[in-house]
């Protein structure tokens, strides 16, 4: 069993290495970086994270989110200042696993989650399209229909090879297939060696050639904040769907951790920052990785295409690995979001679609933090609109406010609108048996309740406060 669990993970990683040469490439030239940044950034991230990371099974690398965050600065200040964006970034990243800030995942909603996925799957198959462009045209005529044939042939391998085994991942089976059809036949279609040459040596250690002053800093902090947010933000809901998959618990602030070191390494030779890919987690996960292996093997590949195997790699057809990509992509979408949009309330169907959208034409840290202020803004509304009160006299004439909810900024309003102050009597009792005091803004509402009935000549007892209550009204100086 143990030989089968090592076979599988072997075989996973060489497809995920394969899947993540033409992305890292793409985001490298997206970057305006040489190619090997990229390559070189990929291979130490993917290593050292399934190393030390707390989430095996997951693929890291050179990811697009960051590559696209950092294009100003390589235009306005160059490589030397991007490498020391990523190891501040990097740095960031290490704190915020040592802050133990990694549980803050939890405070994203499932809609949030589901749009982020869907966003990414969109993400995923529109960068597909650019490879079907020679420059700036669109391929036409045969060499079209001949790219088209190749993916269609490639879906179809992944598709219906499950059907007949499930010993070979059917992603390598497909990339390989159709790598050497298209050798054996000599079909004129675009490879891997169109977009860039891969050989390469080892990276060399070498900090940024900038000057250390405050001016520099000034310059890198603003984008190493943001590729560290993006970074930590894309890592931990990959982390969250790797853990929905595979049935398991990942362990969040070890891998912000461990994604920090992995970045801060990746600067000092050499490479570009990354953080965890999505795409190319699930090619992983579909292929039988589960273990630290699998992107072990992954990272490794990446230097072993760059020392020696670079002939090799670069005869790959691109129509190979788009197909691939367009299953990924299809395999990613949330389908079933789509199922219950008329079955869950409006609201998480308006989260859903916005972060879909937000992260399709902005960015991955704009929409999830969207989609937290919507999301939030709704709770907080819907509770505010639970607050309510049962009321009733007394037989010596006082008046009994009994109130269910919860009391915080959005509902000090409909709070006090509960009480009828100028026709209560003399006595009134508040019973907050069934009230939680959130925040200070409870506090308030409270003390000008008891205000108002002070200036109409009233007296408000408030009883049953539970303890926590109590220490909210004591911090403030407030008698009960």
């Amino acid at each position: 069993m143990k030989i089968a669990r090592l076979r599988a993970d072997v075989l996973a990683g060489l497809t995920s290495s394969f899947a993540l040469v033409p992305e890292c490439i793409a985001f490298a030239l997206v970057a305006h970086l040489n190619p090997l940044m990229g390559l070189y950034g990929a291979f130490i991230i993917c290593t050292l994270t399934a190393l030390f990371g707390g989430r095996p099974g997951m693929i890291s690398g050179a990811a697009g989110s960051m590559a696209v965050v950092i294009v100003a600065l390589v235009v306005q200040h160059g490589v030397q200042y991007l490498l020391a964006t990523v190891l501040l970034g990097g740095l960031i990243m290490i704190a915020f696993g040592v802050l133990r800030l990694g549980k803050l995942v939890r405070m994203v909603p499932h809609p949030v989650m589901l749009g982020f996925v869907n966003g990414l799957a969109i993400i995923i198959a529109l960068a597909q399209l650019e490879h079907f462009k020679d420059g700036e045209a669109w391929l036409g005529g045969t060499p079209l229909y001949l790219m088209l044939g190749l993916v269609a042939m490639t879906m179809a391998i992944v598709y219906l090879l499950p059907r007949l085994t499930r010993s070979v991942p059917p992603a390598l089976v497909a990339i390989l297939g159709v790598g050497l059809l298209v050798y054996l036949t000599g079909l004129p279609t675009r490879t891997l060696g169109d977009m860039a040459h891969i050989a390469g040596g080892l990276p060399s250690f070498a900090l940024p050639d900038i000057p250390w002053t405050l001016e520099t800093l000034g310059i890198i902090a603003p984008y190493a904040v943001l590729m560290a947010l993006v970074g930590l933000l894309e890592t931990l809901l990959t982390l969250n769907l790797t853990d929905e998959i595979t049935q398991t618990r990942g362990h969040t602030n070890r891998e912000c951790v461990a994604l920090g070191a992995a970045n801060v390494v990746s600067g000092a030779f050499g490479g570009m920052g990354g953080c965890a890919m999505i795409g190319q987690t699930v090619i992983n996960l579909n292929s039988g990785g589960r273990g630290r292996l699998s992107g072990v093997v992954s990272g490794v590949m990446i230097l072993l295409f760059v020392l020696f195997l670079a002939p090799l790699i670069e005869r790959i057809p691109l129509a190979a690995l788009v197909g691939v990509m367009f299953v990924v992509s299809q395999q990613t979408f949330a389908w079933g979001s789509l199922r219950v949009l008329g079955k869950v309330p409006a609201n998480d169907v308006l989260v859903i679609g916005a972060v879909t959208l937000i992260t399709v034409f902005t960015d991955l840290a704009t929409a999830v933090l969207c989609g937290i202020v919507i999301a939030a803004l709704n709770f907080a509304w819907q509770h505010a609109r639970e607050l309510y009160a049962d009321s009733l006299t007394d037989a010596d004439g006082s008046k009994l406010y009994r109130l269910h909810g919860t009391l915080f900024f959005a509902s000090t309003t409909p709070f006090l609108n509960l009480f009828d102050v100028a026709s209560d009597p003399e006595q009134v009792t508040l019973d907050c048996r069934h009230l939680s005091f959130v925040d200070y803004s409870a506090i308030a509402a409270l003390k000008t309740l008891r205000e108002r009935y002070a200036k109409a000549g009233k007296h408000l007892r408030v009883v049953h406060l539970s303890e926590r209550c109590k220490q909210l009204l004591k911090r403030a100086g407030m008698q009960q």
